[in-house]
């Protein structure tokens, strides 16, 4: 009798407390924290099962932890950056920050300015995990985060001088993308240990904002509040990008089409493709429908909406920011191919 194909994929690791425990130490260590260091967590009600590990493992590395819940701010969700939260952090200094929350939609309006004051203005060491779950803490944030360091810093020495990628997957991507010398690729690496770093955790990409893009991207999960909602694609979804601008989206189901559609189409720059990645995170298996990581499975991911100015030096903004992701890609820079459906080729 044949064994259908699902059943033979690797299991996911089972969320027991000794993972949850092994993912939180892994978080303290990417995050570099240590005795001396005045950690700030902010979390929320749904995301109670995952922090006290954070906070547990932040106060083993020697931290002086703070858990702070953004019920405590105000009414879900938060479409603005509560003044309360701001005295708050500013009062108490701290050294690392962790947001440990879920997407409700509508709260980008809270994390984007909230992310420059951290890194920005209280140059703490930020550790990002929105809409972070056990299943995401047992899984790729128990990975070996040597191993991911070494392949990012592969990947980022290959792409930083890089003026054309040229990325297919097998259900049908085709995109190019020129990039700029004037805007930077950032390494998300897992290490961060000096002020003003910023990490997502789980970790494990390289991403810049692309001077050009043209093509289509054929996606099976998509990022924002898009990804607790519908989940691993049933069908995927085609973007196609014209002269730097999405001018169309089909699919299947048409609500999600209609509700993509009018995310982009009534968002300042929503269109502009503002985010072109490849994610380094090697060992994952299969989409979770959590961008958190799928956007970091091995392959390329792309975002429409704020190019994360801070980190990639764009000078434009928007109020959106949606990954998408396709799989099993084949990456070629500037002619040389660095991966093929999905799994890197370069030693």
């Amino acid at each position: 009798m044949n064994t259908p194909a699902s059943a033979r994929l690797p299991r996911r690791p089972a969320v027991t407390q000794k993972r949850l425990r092994q993912g939180a130490a892994n978080a303290a260590r990417c995050m570099a924290v240590h005795p001396g260091d005045r950690v700030f967590i902010i979390t929320d009600d749904a995301r109670m099962d995952i922090a006290p590990y954070v906070a547990e493992a932040c106060k083993d590395a020697g931290g002086d932890v703070i858990v702070r819940r953004l019920e405590e701010y105000g009414v879900r969700p938060l479409t603005s950056y509560p003044n309360a939260l701001r005295r708050d952090l500013d009062a108490a200094r701290p050294t690392v920050t962790y947001f440990i929350a879920t997407t409700p939609p509508g709260e980008l309006g809270l994390r984007m300015p909230l992310r420059q004051h951290l890194v920005e203005s209280l140059k703490v060491r930020h550790g990002h995990m929105v809409g972070i779950t056990p299943d995401l803490m047992v899984d790729g944030m128990c990975a070996d985060y040597d191993a991911i360091y070494r392949r990012t810093m592969q990947v980022y020495d290959i792409v930083k001088r890089a003026r054309t990628i040229h990325v297919t997957s097998e259900k049908g991507s085709d995109v190019t993308a020129t990039l700029s010398p004037s805007l930077k690729w950032y390494p998300c690496h897992g290490r961060y240990d000096t002020p003003g770093a910023f990490g997502n955790l789980p970790e494990g990409e390289v991403f810049t904002s692309p001077e050009t893009l043209e093509g289509r991207l054929v996606v099976d999960a998509l990022g924002d509040f898009f990804g607790p909602k519908y989940g691993v694609l049933r069908s995927p979804v085609t973007f196609v990008v014209e002269h730097s601008e999405l001018t169309d989206i089909t699919g299947s189901n048409a609500t999600l089409v209609d509700e993509l559609r009018q995310h982009f189409w009534n968002a300042p720059n929503g269109r502009r493709p503002g985010e072109f990645a490849i994610g380094t995170l090697e060992g994952l298996t299969r989409l979770t429908g959590n961008i958190l990581q799928d956007e970091k499975m091995p392959g390329l991911h792309v975002a429409f909406g704020d190019p994360l100015g801070h980190f990639t030096g764009a000078t434009w903004t928007s109020p959106v920011h949606v990954d998408v992701v396709p799989r099993r890609c084949t990456i070629t820079v500037d002619g040389r191919e660095i991966m093929r459906a999905g799994v890197f080729t370069i030693e």
